[in-house]
């Protein structure tokens, strides 16, 4: 993708999510994001079909920002010196959640929550499945990665309402009740 078409894609996810700081996901038009974004409809419809692209699009380039192989220095933490281990991994995805609170939270909390969820275990899916394979159990391996799978997916969705904790507490709760510890 050129330069132009990330600068105005990120203009695009910038409105839309500053929208979703203070307005329902359903309550959200086309036109009030083109408005927000300053650009104009074919523009839009040029980078994405609906409002629902939009929020795939952008649940997909949160994730794969989220769940990359390499893990940086952020402004919020800094895991690139850690081994990799999943703990670590499941604490750095919190980081990143926490940071996208704001939009996430209000996502999480409408109508679009769902699908946003149905990303979300696609790519946790991937995370834990090098983990399963660990696990001497006689319980059915794609049982056990669903159980993980939705009990993770489902402890970020009582986070997302329940935010008092860190992502170092919410990974130690996550890990004290499942069979990775």
């Amino acid at each position: 993708m050129d330069r132009r078409k990330k600068k105005t894609r990120q203009a695009v996810y910038d409105a839309f999510t500053h929208l979703l700081e203070t307005k329902a996901y359903s309550a959200i038009t086309v036109q009030e994001i083109i408005d927000e974004a300053d650009i104009g409809r074919s523009t839009f419809y040029s980078h994405f079909e609906t409002k629902d692209d939009l929020l795939r699009a952008l649940c997909t380039e949160i994730f794969e920002h989220v769940f990359s192989e390499n893990l940086t220095r952020e402004k919020t933490h800094d895991f690139s010196t850690i081994e990799r281990e999943l703990q670590g991994e499941i604490t750095h995805i919190l980081y990143h959640l926490k940071d996208n609170y704001r939009y996430i939270g209000r996502i999480l909390s409408s109508e679009s929550g769902e699908m946003f969820m149905r990303y979300f275990k696609e790519y946790l899916e991937k995370v834990f499945e090098g983990e399963l394979e660990k696990i001497k159990t006689d319980i059915p391996k794609d049982y056990l990665m669903n159980h993980m799978v939705c009990d993770f997916a489902e402890t970020v969705r009582w986070w997302m309402k329940n935010d008092a904790y860190s992502p170092e507490e919410i990974s130690g709760f996550f890990f004290a009740t499942t069979p990775f510890a």
